[in-house]
């Protein structure tokens, strides 16, 4: 089925793909709703007349961003948009590879930190590594992944390669070999900026939450 401003049809009615609108749509056997199933030749995509699920949806990933934002789990998410789980995970990752990198201006001072998560259960644990610039408090680079080198050398080459001013971080050991003395800066209340970012992500999304805010 193809939804427009004003009216619904089928492709069974119409004989038209509702991707590409070319006729040469054949029948290609049936779903697991045993609803038929048709393919077009042209843009090699498979439709129905009939969607049960929600997910086919114009503004439907806008839906999944505001919810996000507002805190809501992944779960609830589906319960509300009326979409299964799978789907939300996967539109998840397709906005996520759309949201490009945000231009870094040269000469600026940076805050760098680290906050942990999981994957589908808590001793999956990841780390998400990210810095902020301090002027503008815009997360300018993030990577994720374990906490090693790897992941946080993503974030500091892209710093570096900017020419940072100066770069702030916590007490890890790992930023004292990837960063320049000269421009490596660990003191009390260096990190407040992004300290105070984190707790805020932290209230926000419940996969950062913590039994405490510290």
């Amino acid at each position: 089925m193809k939804k427009s401003d004003t009216t619904c049809y089928k492709v069974s009615d119409t004989g038209n793909c509702p991707n590409c609108r070319s006729k040469k749509i054949i029948k290609n056997g049936f779903t697991k709703n045993r609803k038929q199933q048709y393919y077009c030749k042209s843009c090699k995509t498979r439709s129905i007349d009939y969607y049960t699920n929600k997910a086919c949806c114009k503004n439907i990933n806008s839906s999944i961003i505001q919810l996000i934002k507002e805190g809501v789990g992944i779960r609830s998410t589906a319960r509300i948009l009326l979409i299964s789980t799978t789907t939300v995970l996967k539109r998840i990752i397709s906005i996520a590879k759309s949201i490009k990198a945000p231009p870094i201006s040269s000469g600026q001072i940076y805050e760098v930190d680290e906050m942990r998560s999981f994957i589908s259960s808590k001793s999956r644990q990841i780390w998400i590594v990210y810095a902020l610039q301090r002027k503008t408090k815009k997360v300018v680079s993030f990577a994720i992944g374990k906490r090693t080198l790897r992941t946080l050398g993503t974030v500091i080459n892209t710093l570096l390669l900017s020419k940072a001013k100066r770069i702030y971080t916590d007490g890890l050991r790992h930023y004292k070999s990837i960063i320049e003395k000269t421009i490596h800066c660990v003191k009390r209340f260096g990190t407040n900026q992004i300290e105070r970012n984190n707790l805020t992500l932290r209230n926000n999304l419940k996969r950062l939450n913590r039994k405490t805010i510290c």
